[in-house]
């Protein structure tokens, strides 16, 4: 029955609101299903797919022989999408508890920009640790996998070696210097993440990561120890501010060994600033005596001298400028191997004031000071070797023991090197040798053999360094003991006292040098101090290289 004439105009309105909605609703499938789908698709997309980085395996550095002395371990980050997470969600106090944060300081960070969708809370965990975190399952938590260096020998190599910071990169040391041949290429991959920020299904690797080289150095871990152990109990015995040592394998100028002391444990970042520098490498001091070696190589290389010439060193004091210089001790009329034997300040300066004023400098420079070793360590200063336009004769008598000129322990390491190259001047070796560069003649091979002859007289008795022999073992070196430089001009009570020797001197295959900063009190001398640590780093070495005994 049709509806009466008074409902049919209600019925007819109706009637044509369901067919517009029937068709606006068709239209807008039609709308989202087609014209809009690739829109829609793309937010959809950008809501649930993910571009994830996959981090690179940074290279290991090895030693020598192989052994690791820095590597990389998987670990943990822990980041939060803000506006996901919760502050009040009950499980919030043992997060807090496990990952040993600071509530307020999250809290602050949270609010300071609340539209943030991003936000470490901590980096590097273990897996272990964040596996208790996942347990806890509180929203808008997110894992990330990285990877943490690690350092097995810790202090003994820790300004050396250096050490990256939470990215992974190289800050200090050789994970500096060698960044670019250590650090990976880092991947990415796409991934589908639920509502929770869950990864569901990984869809692709976008990049592969690529990881980094492996480096090996020619350090021995086992002789970075031994010196690290040597040069801690002097420092401490003699309260000095600080040491260093490097030894060197004397056929192909490779470091075995360079460490300092005091030191910092790499694997905590919180270090002070002045424990993190290698000291070998960056701190530039007077070598005082160290330097009459080279002032006595001079005077052989000028013919005027042999090894045997006679110096006069009465009354033990001279007068140079108007300006005293003097011995400990007068030791009367002493040949040339003497006055390095007893480190006779007379003598050497007499000896170098009778040759040409410039040929000093010009051995000096030859040898490697004033300028780099070009060893690729990081933050290697030059030192200073001034060359003057006239020569004052006490500026040169100063500089013929070692003041008026500054040099890292590095520079003197090579310099004396070349004593043991027969005269030629090979460049260091961080890395290990496998041909020995044929190098720059420095000396003579005449005059590199008579010092090395003349220097065995230290060691023995009468000389500056008894301490410093090794039974067995013939040792040629000398020591030093310089005066610290102040505001005002050296300081009285404030030495630089250092060794440095090769063993053995009839056939080399070791130098040893050691420089210990800023000593005070009666107990200063080089011989007294920086010799034992020589005997006992180059003494356990020779065992450990199973280098046969020279004389019972």
């Amino acid at each position: 029955m049709p509806p009466p004439k008074r409902f049919r105009w209600r019925y007819r309105f109706l009637l044509t609101l369901l067919v517009l909605a029937f068709l606006g609703i068709t239209w807008r499938v039609i709308d989202l299903t087609i014209f809009k789908h690739p829109f829609l698709q793309k937010q959809g997309d950008a809501r649930a797919l993910r571009v994830l980085p996959i981090p690179a395996y940074r290279g290991i550095i090895f030693d020598r022989n192989h052994e690791p002395l820095a590597m990389s371990v998987p670990v943990i980050s822990i980041w939060i999408h803000p506006q996901e997470f919760k502050l009040d969600h009950p499980a919030i106090p043992q997060l807090i508890k496990l990952l040993n944060i600071n509530q307020e300081q999250l809290t602050q960070k949270i609010k300071s920009d609340p539209q943030k969708e991003f936000l470490y809370i901590k980096r590097q965990i273990s897996p272990k640790l964040a596996n208790h975190v996942k347990a806890l399952d509180i929203p808008g938590i997110y894992y990330q996998k990285e990877f943490r260096r690690f350092y097995p020998e810790s202090q003994a190599s820790a300004q050396l070696i250096g050490f990256t910071n939470i990215d992974d990169e190289g800050q200090e040391g050789i994970e500096l210097a060698y960044n670019q041949t250590l650090a990976g290429i880092p991947g990415f991959k796409k991934v589908i993440k639920d509502r929770f920020g869950h990864v569901i299904s990984e869809l692709d690797v976008l990049r592969e990561p690529k990881p980094g080289h492996d480096l090996q150095l020619s350090i021995d871990r086992r002789i970075q120890y031994i010196a690290y152990q040597a040069l801690q109990k002097n420092v401490e015995k003699f309260h000095a501010e600080a040491g260093s040592v490097i030894v060197l394998d004397t056929r192909t100028n490779e470091i075995l060994a360079i460490t300092n002391y005091p030191s910092f444990n790499p694997n905590q970042r919180e270090n002070k600033l002045s424990e993190k520098r290698n000291r070998a490498v960056t701190d530039v001091f007077e070598p005082g005596s160290t330097i009459k070696t080279f002032s006595i190589a001079n005077a052989l290389e000028s013919g005027k001298y042999q090894p045997n010439t006679l110096v006069d060193t009465r009354p033990g004091w001279m007068m140079v400028d108007k300006k005293r210089i003097s011995d400990v001790h007068n030791k009367g009329i002493i040949d040339l191997t003497s006055v390095l034997k007893y480190s006779s300040n007379v003598g050497v300066t007499k000896v170098t004031l009778s040759l040409p004023q410039e040929s000093l400098w010009k051995l000096l420079h030859k040898l490697g000071f004033g300028e780099l070793t070009k060893i690729n360590l990081p933050g290697e200063r030059t030192g200073s070797l001034k060359k003057h336009f006239i020569w004052k004769p006490f500026t040169l008598a100063t500089l013929s023991f070692g003041y008026g000129m500054d040099a890292t322990l590095l520079q003197l390491a090579q310099a004396y090197a070349t004593l043991a190259h027969q005269g030629m001047k090979i460049p260091l070796s961080i890395t290990p040798v496998t041909i020995v560069p044929e190098g720059i003649p420095a000396l003579s091979q005449r005059t590199a053999k008579e010092l090395l002859t003349m220097l065995e007289g230290v060691t023995e008795k009468g000389g500056t360094a008894p301490l410093a022999r090794i039974p067995g073992y013939p040792v040629a070196g000398k020591t030093s003991t310089s005066f610290r430089v102040g505001p005002q001009g050296y300081l009285k009570h404030n030495y630089n006292s250092s060794f440095i020797g090769i063993v053995p001197s009839n056939k080399p295959r070791l130098l040893v040098a050691v420089v210990l900063y800023n000593l005070s009190g009666n107990t200063h001398f080089g011989g007294y101090t920086a010799g034992p640590v020589f005997a006992d780093i180059a003494s356990q070495t020779l065992r450990l290289l199973a280098i046969p005994l020279i004389r019972e």
